[in-house]
């Protein structure tokens, strides 16, 4: 048997170029020879369609496309889909998520995924009903395969013998299996390869069968799926695996067990830079919008963020302002000047003085006067964020949030001011990761401008301001932020105590942030589900 892992990119609801788009992958595969062809979760309907569901003539729509599709399948080829199908029985929720077998001539042939995730950004059993995977096996060409999806094959224990399931129901299928089939749409983390390759093995070892895993590639919202589909033989030894990040068409033979192997990119810079230019692409390509845009402020955050929207969508879709206020350094501007004209992005400037003294001239006028403090410093940063969607309602462009997960986690940032944007694009970095994007966009050339990289991190919205006169250094501060909202761990010393206050505190502002694309194991967003309004204990 020849197989074929159609890693492809989805887009959640538009059925019709998705059926276009397997019929591609279809065809590629016969050419190629295969017997089977193997798309990954939800790859006709988009993952994940949330409450899309409560609307069912949307999954209606789905299904007369997966009619199309089965009509116009090669003939000869067997073809696993991914698709939300209605669920048959009357009681329970109204549909399943699905791999449904295609082979011309037949009638599609169902198999429900039955561990339905409820943690972190997963709400499946909002609207899925679960399956029973012991019914999962079907005859292809000659071989007993079990068809499962995602969740399904991560009841194994971790490192520490921990499993998030009470039993593992791949344990209670029946019989001989010549190969297990896994659909996936796994969202990328920094850890995320990993843990699948372990779970993946587990299970292979488990059947003593060879495995196929296909996982979706591209972005929805804050996640971003990474591809990296493979196989592996019965040992759990690599057999072959498809590119990261990209879609891609790989081909095992089962019989002499060789496969295509694409090389991981073990730079975790480059790999994190990889997944946020996906998240910026497809966030802008699926939405409908042209171009983005950004305020430039001569700092490490906006720099990285312009880097990345360049590397996204190209430099001639990228508009950055640069918006100096009474108290920038004049050289913020100089380096934003060199950074855009190096990465060929168009820059627009627009002094905020004026602004910023009309209005408080115009308060102090109603009000009374009063000492400079932290009002003074939020008008600047909410003119600021007035003139960047001003652009976005005359151009029709969508601004780009620069804000970073250390400065998030403790509030150091303004609502309807730094908070503004469309999506949040390194809102899952701390300060650091930030920093070593930086110098890795600077590996072969100075692209960013060195002195915004060593210059001490500052909003300038007082004299001689810096960030650390507010914060814990970032030296201590991101490894407090890691271990309190990553891993969920109780504070220890002066720091973190500090730290979980601030971040009990300002909840109010990341509920009405933009979408943060996720690239952690705990991002702030919809994976992260705290009240604002409480007394718990920090």
């Amino acid at each position: 048997m020849r197989i074929a892992l159609a890693q492809i990119n989805s887009t959640l609801g538009d059925f019709a170029s998705n059926r276009k788009k397997i019929l591609e992958y279809c065809q590629r595969a016969v050419e190629r020879r295969c017997d089977l062809v193997v798309f990954p979760e939800a790859s006709l309907f988009g993952y994940h369609p949330v409450d899309l569901l409560e609307r069912p003539a949307i999954v209606e729509s789905q299904m007369r496309e997966l009619k199309r599709l089965s009509r116009q399948i090669p003939k000869g080829l067997a073809v696993v889909v991914g698709a939300i199908t209605p669920n048959p029985r009357v009681k329970g929720k109204r549909f399943h998520n699905s791999a449904v077998l295609l082979e011309k001539g037949k009638p599609p042939r169902i198999f429900p995924k039955q561990l339905l995730p409820t943690y972190d950004v997963f709400d499946e059993a909002r609207h899925i009903e679960p399956g029973t995977i012991k019914n999962n096996c079907v005859r292809v060409k000659g071989k007993r395969l079990l068809l499962t999806i995602c969740e399904d094959i991560w009841a194994w224990p971790d490192t520490k013998g921990r499993s998030p399931y009470d039993s593992n129901p791949l344990k209670e299928v029946k019989g001989k299996v010549d190969l297990v089939v896994n659909l996936s749409a796994s969202p990328f983390t920094t850890t995320k390869w990993k843990n699948r390759q372990r779970v993946v093995q587990a299970t292979a070892r488990h059947f003593r069968c060879p495995m196929v895993y296909v996982n979706l590639v591209g972005a929805q919202d804050e996640l971003i799926f990474d591809g990296g589909s493979f196989a592996v033989d019965e040992k759990g030894q690599q057999l072959c695996h498809n590119v990261h990040f990209e879609e891609d068409l790989n081909v095992l033979d089962l019989a002499t067990r060789e496969g295509g192997t694409r090389e991981k990119t073990q730079n975790r810079d480059e790999c994190l830079r990889q997944a946020l230019t996906l998240g910026i692409r497809d966030f802008v390509e699926k939405t409908g919008l042209k171009r983005v845009h950004l305020g430039l402020s001569g700092g490490i955050d906006s720099a990285v963020v312009a880097c990345l929207a360049a590397d996204a969508v190209g430099p001639d879709r990228v508009t950055c302002l640069a918006l100096p206020g009474p108290f920038n350094d004049p050289r913020s501007l100089e380096w934003s000047r060199a950074l855009a004209k190096r990465l060929g992005v168009q820059l627009i400037e627009v002094t905020l003085n004026q602004l910023y003294e009309a209005v408080v001239g115009s308060l102090e006028r109603s009000l009374g006067p009063t000492h400079f403090g932290v009002m003074h410093e939020n008008i600047q940063a909410r003119l600021r964020g007035l003139l960047l969607m001003a652009f976005s309602n005359r151009e029709g462009s969508l601004l780009l949030n620069t804000s970073n997960k250390s400065e998030l986690a403790v509030g150091y940032s303004t609502l309807y001011g730094d908070l503004c944007g469309g999506l949040c694009v390194i809102g899952d970095l701390l300060k650091s990761e930030v920093f070593g994007l930086a110098r890795h966009y600077n590996q072969q050339s100075e692209l960013i401008p060195v002195g915004i990289i060593e210059r001490p991190p500052s909003a300038e919205l007082r004299p001689n301001q810096k960030d650390e006169d507010t914060l814990p250094p970032y030296r201590l501060l991101d490894p407090a932020v890691a271990k309190l909202v990553v891993g969920a761990m109780p504070p220890k010393g002066e720091v973190e105590q500090r730290v979980l206050k601030s971040l009990m505190q300002s909840e109010f502002k990341r509920w009405q942030a933009p979408p943060i694309l996720k690239v952690s194991d705990h991002a702030f967003g919809r994976g992260r589900r705290l009240p604002i309004a409480h007394r718990a204990l920090y």
